[in-house]
């Protein structure tokens, strides 16, 4: 008999711990997560991984998806609005290494804030960086959804062009001063992916300053640019350039090109379209 009570008693010490738990549920995520990006990369990353009804603020240029549009912006290329976002009480803040400056951030993490820094160096990156930012989430398996589809995208296109004929390219970051993408450049490994042979492969620094001259010494086939219209120059390089037409020359959208997020493999695909066609051509 007093095992029959002792075991009794600890039946309902369980129950009543359930019915505690059940009571505590609907509490516990009364007061959701609140997140703050502080660039237009880490805002897209978030949407991707679920955290888009969680976000309260995002920088300037968080354009994608529509309704980072409507968030208040707390930074830009100059810094951040430190003592707004310590009003705003973040759970989580999203930063760049390198893009949001070091000490405001420093300051941040002194106060207890949490911060969570993307810095993709590789494609595979983006995915890890989704499911990582998916724990974070209410909703998960919009995050392992969408690293899921990266994941199997970018699987096809290795699959498709790796042994692909390399193509010389050459890459117009800026015209005045004339400047491109080194193989140390994010954008580099989109071109890569699809056979891309970057002409300034070479260069010690990332996004090196070059001239008129040696792109043309370097004969690539074809020209990129992230502008609406190529600059009135490339006319006259197209010219000199005995291996490239004006129909190689192609505009990429730059939003695409330079974030590393899932639209990353948007741009891919628009180099690999053009760099078939010098291809085909030849």
């Amino acid at each position: 008999m007093p095992r029959f009570r002792a075991l009794f008693t600890l039946f309902r010490l369980q129950a009543w711990w359930l019915v505690l738990a059940l009571i505590w549920m609907p509490f516990a995520h009364a007061t959701p997560l609140r997140v703050i990006s502080l660039a237009p990369h880490a805002t897209e990353l978030a949407y991707a991984a679920g955290l888009g009804p969680n976000m309260v603020a995002a920088s300037a240029y968080s354009d994608y998806p529509q309704p980072a549009q409507s968030l208040e912006r707390v930074a830009n290329y100059r810094g951040v609005k430190l003592e707004r976002i310590i009003a705003l009480q973040p759970d989580l803040i999203l930063a760049w290494r390198g893009g949001n400056p070091p000490k405001p951030l420093e300051a941040l993490a002194e106060l207890g804030f949490t911060i969570r820094y993307l810095n993709p160096n590789t494609l595979s990156d983006i995915s890890q960086f989704i499911r990582e930012l998916g724990d974070y989430s209410e909703s998960p398996d919009i995050a392992t959804r969408n690293a899921n589809a990266f994941d199997q995208k970018l699987a096809q296109l290795n699959a498709q062009y790796r042994d692909a004929e390399p193509v010389p390219y050459f890459y117009l970051l800026s015209d005045t001063p004339l400047m491109t993408a080194s193989n140390r450049a994010w954008p580099s490994q989109l071109f890569r992916l699809c056979g891309g042979k970057n002409i300034f492969a070479d260069s010690a620094a990332a996004y090196p300053q070059v001239n008129m001259e040696q792109v043309i010494t370097r004969t690539p086939k074809v020209l990129f640019h992230t502008g609406e219209q190529p600059p009135d120059s490339w006319d006259s390089m197209a010219d000199l350039l005995p291996n490239t037409t004006h129909q190689f020359t192609w505009p990429l959208n730059p939003d695409w090109l330079t974030r590393a997020t899932p639209r990353a493999l948007n741009a891919a695909e628009q180099i690999c379209t053009a760099l078939d066609k010098v291809r085909q051509a030849q």
